[in-house]
């Protein structure tokens, strides 16, 4: 067991720092093994601080110190202490500044945790955020600590001829040995998080950006000599994304230089270091022959994201981790908005919201749950959460929808305004929108402090006599850990009404003529009524998902195939389709229970044929209409999870619909079965997706036919979406060429890691018979290493994220070997240990021989010596 419990932080417990520094002066003297860091902090005590105390308590880990300076005065040893996280100076000036000059030793190579200084492959970069910084050098590292930086770089030309970091180059030049140094300074003030090196031999791709007042922007993103001819597309979306958040929300860059770095080794997907962002690599290289259009699209909005931290993040940042939400839930609803304005906004708000109420909506529902803003963590790398950023997200939409696209630009501005330079809270972002639009907005803060998904349950009643709708909605929300009984929240429900030829039906409501509304719900329980009806409507609720909640309203499948054919709003009539295939999957599950033979709903087939047989605007939207509800999505809506029924059930609807449907799913696929390779408009894309949606459902088909179609599209594929859509449907069959296009798509790509990470990804998820052995297998597989986050995602995340028939296979064989992987991972990278516990987190929603199962590879995890707090904090709460 853990030597001891790892301390819990509480935000209650805040206070501001004792001290303040204004200024850092760093010089590093880089090497991979031996780097040597010098840091001249200019510090003083922080007015604002009640504290009484004289000591000075920096923060650090895992360094080697060599000497340390007050006022240029050597300190010895009874001047200060040391211990794992700290450093405390006894006695410092209270009336004036002084100036803290320590010099200590890292070790790059060693650090595989990849927080702090580290080396990917043979370049060093680092990783501040949350708490990395205190790996470099000590410091108070915490984010309300703002401070100006000036970074000077030092090493062997050869290994290391690039050498950047924060701001604006203002020096170079050449030293002996065959060494040279460039200096940085960053004009504004920033918390250590956001402090990058990058040091390698990087080929840099160059472009340019003039801003809406002139100035000329010079933007550079580097890359290893082979990725060169990958970075076009990043480039654009980087340029895209300036000119949206100038025309959006009027936000202009504030500095000459932007630069990006792809890295091979990274624990997140990237990092908005101030002017130098730290990409992971699968959010920058794109070709059309090694990248998927999905990937196209998310290089774009993580491009966009990281570019507009540089206001909701940067210029304006945290007060402390516990905000978390601030920057990263305000930011992802910034780069939602910029990929629907430059995709489509039906298909990015589906996308979302499966993913919110697939992923988030599990995560509410289990011992992790937490608000948006934390009350406590004891490691602050496992709050980088679906909860924090997408239902952070949410909840930013929400604003919006209550006060109007204007208003929230107004409050944005404002909050711009006040709060530019500062570290604040989530608390001065709403008062920025109560104060600009004039509104109070104390029961909405309810959603930064309260856990778990509401849950509305809607009753309606048609009075003809009187042409009145009666609609009564009541709002609850599940207990959660430390939170037993919930508060009624501020809830915006849009709906609108449908008359019986589908078309908009128009109502009186409060004296008012409309067509759609949007209903302020504040109270557990309220009634709404809609005049003026002549006929009963059909009631369209909660359109484009205007709040994070699940819905509870008896519907029958006749008005939830009315609603999939008529509903004008594209998200509700997606939802329908999918709740319709929902009850139907249900039904069939209770005969599988029941031991009934099997039969589809013919309203499912006639659906799909419409659909199949409809003119559509929007193929990627029609192409979404056609998916079937994810299987972990139908696990979500299930009291006792029966990963073996979804499964079956699921596979007989679609099985089902590819025999009834035959003829329409090969004519759709012939007409849009093209190679249009290198194209990325909206049609381009669409067509693709629509064919290869219509191919998913022909291999169901497992015949002669469907096996030849797929096969001539693997091998005469030009474009890595065409590809990788044949192989995924070869991949879960029984298709006779199974393993050799495995094999030569491993030949053809093996130079190519992110697309060898499609190739793991791929097997680990794979429902067929003996997936479990492959996984075994491919763990020993040359091209697998356990230092490579990205490699671990695809092999071991995806089997036990992503593979819920074999994950969960009666025998807790996955459960255990999930376990050994994340022993092995603790000491290796603790961040990414602990992100794959969370695959054993639902533990108790399962049968019992499954919870026995899960909960004793919990208990052995938290039982070993030496667990990382990371982990140890996941897989305790896990059982609690």
């Amino acid at each position: 067991m853990r030597d001891a419990t790892p301390q819990t932080v509480y935000l209650k417990d805040y206070t501001p720092p004792e001290y303040l520094i204004d200024s850092v002066e760093l010089d590093f003297d880089l090497d991979a093994q031996h780097t040597q860091v010098n840091s001249r902090l200019t510090m003083r005590r922080n007015p604002e601080s009640a504290a009484a105390g004289v000591s000075l308590v920096l923060t650090g880990e895992e360094l080697e110190l060599i000497s340390i300076q007050l006022d240029g005065n050597p300190l010895t040893e009874s001047d200060f202490t040391i211990n794992l996280e700290t450093m405390t100076i006894q006695q410092v000036p209270q009336q004036r500044a002084f100036v803290i000059s320590i010099e200590n030793r890292i070790n790059p190579k060693a650090n595989t945790a990849l927080e702090g200084l580290y080396l990917s492959s043979s370049m060093l970069c680092t990783q501040c955020e949350a708490q990395g910084f205190r790996k470099i050098t000590w410091f108070l590292d915490r984010p309300d600590v703002m401070t100006r930086f000036k970074t000077t770089l030092s090493a062997d030309k050869t290994q290391y001829p690039v050498l950047l970091s924060n701001g604006n180059k203002i020096g170079h030049g050449d030293l002996a040995n065959n060494r040279h140094w460039v200096s940085w300074e960053d004009p504004f003030a920033k918390p250590c998080y956001l402090f990058a090196l990058v040091a390698g031999q990087l080929e840099c791709v160059s472009d340019s950006f003039t801003t809406m007042s002139g100035r000329e922007i010079a933007l550079e993103i580097f890359v290893e000599q082979h990725n060169v001819d990958k970075c076009a597309h990043a480039m654009q979306s980087l340029k895209n994304a300036m000119r949206w958040d100038e025309d959006s929300y009027g936000l202009e860059y504030d500095l000459d230089l932007y630069m990006i770095v792809a890295v091979d080794h990274f624990n997140m997907g990237a990092m908005e270091n101030k002017g130098l962002n730290v990409f992971n690599t699968k959010f920058v290289l794109a070709r059309p022959d090694t990248a998927t259009d999905s990937d196209y699209e998310h290089i774009e909005g993580v491009i966009g994201h990281e570019y507009f931290h540089n206001w909701s993040g940067n210029r304006v940042t945290c007060r402390d981790w516990f905000q978390l939400s601030l920057k990263e839930g305000f930011t992802v609803f910034r780069d939602q908005q910029f990929t629907g304005d430059r995709t489509s906004q039906a298909v990015k708000r589906i996308q979302d919201v499966n993913a919110l109420r697939t992923r988030q909506f599990a995560e509410d529902a289990s011992p992790l749950a937490h608000p948006i803003r934390p009350e406590a963590y004891i490691e602050i790398n496992n709050f980088y959460t679906l909860t924090v950023y997408e239902k952070g997200a949410e909840v930013v939409r929400m604003l919006q929808t209550l006060l109007g696209a204007e208003g929230f630009r107004k409050g944005c501005d404002l909050y711009f305004q006040r709060h530019d330079g500062q570290a604040v809270t989530c608390e001065d972002f709403v008062n920025a929108m109560e104060a600009a639009n004039g509104v109070e907005l104390s029961q909405f803060r309810r959603w930064y402090s309260q856990a778990g998904t509401p849950v509305l349950t809607v009753s309606q009643h048609y009075d003809a006599d009187a042409q009145q709708l009666h609609l009564t909605i009541q709002q609850s929300c599940p207990p959660t850990p430390h939170q037993p009984d919930k508060a009624p929240l501020h809830i915006p429900v849009k709906l609108g009404l449908l008359a019986a030829d589908g078309s908009p039906a128009t109502f009186v409501i409060n004296g008012q003529q409309q067509t759609d509304i949007t209903l302020n719900l504040t109270e557990a329980e309220q009634s709404f009524v809609f005049d003026e009806l002549a006929e009963k409507p059909v009631l369209s609720l909660l359109r484009g998902f205007s709040a994070p909640v699940n819905l509870n309203m008896p519907r029958s499948l006749e008005e939830l195939a009315f609603l999939f054919k008529h509903d004008s709003d594209t998200f509700n009539r997606w939802e329908a389709g999918q709740q319709l295939v929902v009850q139907v999957i249900f039904g069939l599950i209770e005969d599988l229970h029941n031991h009934l033979p099997l039969h589809l709903n013919a309203l499912v087939v006639e659906a799909f044929h419409s659909l199949l047989n409809a003119e559509a605007d929007d193929l990627s939207y029609q192409a979404l209409l056609l998916t079937l509800p994810d299987e972990s999505y139908l696990a979500g809506q299930m009291t006792v999870i029966d990963v073996d029924a979804i499964h079956h059930a699921r596979e007989f609807v679609k099985t089902t619909l590819a025999h009834a449907l035959e003829d329409d799913f090969n004519r759709v696929y012939l007409i849009h079965h093209r190679d249009e390779s290198g194209k990325f408009d909206a049609d381009a894309i669409g067509r693709r997706r629509l064919k290869n949606a219509c191919l998913s459902y022909l291999s169901q088909l497992e015949s002669s036919d469907s096996y030849t179609l797929i096969l001539a599209q693997f091998e005469q594929a030009h474009n890595m979406t065409d590809q990788m859509a044949a192989l995924s449907v070869i991949v879960n069959s029984q298709h006779p060429a199974k393993a050799s296009c495995l094999d030569k798509f491993y030949q053809q790509w093996q130079q190519e890691a992110l697309v060898i990470d499609k190739w793991f990804a791929l097997q680990a998820s794979s429902y067929m018979p003996n997936t479990f052995a492959t996984v075994q297998a491919l763990m020993q597989h040359p091209a697998f290493d356990m230092k490579t986050p990205n490699r671990v995602r695809a092999l071991i995340g995806a089997f036990s994220q992503a593979n819920p028939v074999h994950f969960h296979a009666k025998d807790g064989e996955g459960y255990r070997f999930l376990a050994d992987q994340v022993l092995a991972l603790n000491t290796l990278n603790p961040q990414i240990a602990s992100r794959m516990v969370t695959s054993l987190a639902q533990w108790r929603r399962y049968d019992k021989g499954r919870q026995k199962l899960m909960k004793q590879q919990l208990q052995r995890i938290v039982m070993t010596e030496q667990l990382s707090k990371d982990v140890y904090e996941i897989a305790s709460k896990s059982l609690a």
